[in-house]
């Protein structure tokens, strides 16, 4: 809840956008504005690094709607849910500073989507986050390309899938959720 007026206001805005500019192409870079709010800070006066991968939640919103994706979800009941995510900081982010998150469609391997953002200042990053997103149907079971781009279109040069995040998605990776997991500190 603590970004849902965000949520709704940028989803309103990019179904604008949508309408008055057409789709976007899902390996073109999408852009939303956004300020630094005093809810976004923490106690050192800049803002909290767990608040960054919520706002980038923002940019991938604005993604999905632009370029058509989130009808399609919508459509036959299909969602995302983030299965990894690493974010690097550069610089802070201040109160009241004005700020882009910039949002891209990586590629895919057989298993995920792998996105990033950036939090931006004057074409600069300050910050980038790198996500792995595995897509799911309500009626159960996993989404595969095939229907995901059977459905929206397979986007033309959508790069390979750079070797270190396949690895970095298997170093990070915890058991599958029917498999024991238990607890256990080395």
């Amino acid at each position: 809840m603590n970004v849902i007026w965000r949520t709704l206001l940028v989803m309103r805005r990019a179904r604008r956008r949508l309408r008055r500019e057409g789709r976007i192409a899902p390996t073109e870079i999408s852009r939303i504005r956004l300020t630094t709010l005093p809810t976004d800070i923490d106690v050192l006066r800049h803002m909290n690094n767990g608040r960054y991968l919520s706002l980038f939640d923002l940019g991938r919103w604005d993604l999905l709607t632009r370029t058509g994706m989130g009808d399609a979800m919508k459509r036959y009941g299909w969602y995302g849910v983030v299965s990894a995510e690493t974010v690097t900081f550069r610089k802070s982010l201040e109160l009241w500073q004005r700020f882009e998150v910039e949002s891209r469609l990586l590629g895919h391997d057989d298993k995920a989507i792998y996105l990033e953002h950036r939090a931006v200042v004057d074409g600069e990053i300050y910050a980038r986050a790198i996500i792995r997103s595995r897509m799911l149907k309500r009626s159960g079971g996993t989404l595969s390309h095939e229907e995901l781009f059977g459905a929206i279109g397979r986007p033309e040069g959508l790069p390979e899938v750079e070797q270190w995040m396949h690895d970095w998605a298997e170093a990070s990776s915890l058991p599958p959720t029917r498999a024991d997991a238990p607890s256990i500190w080395k």
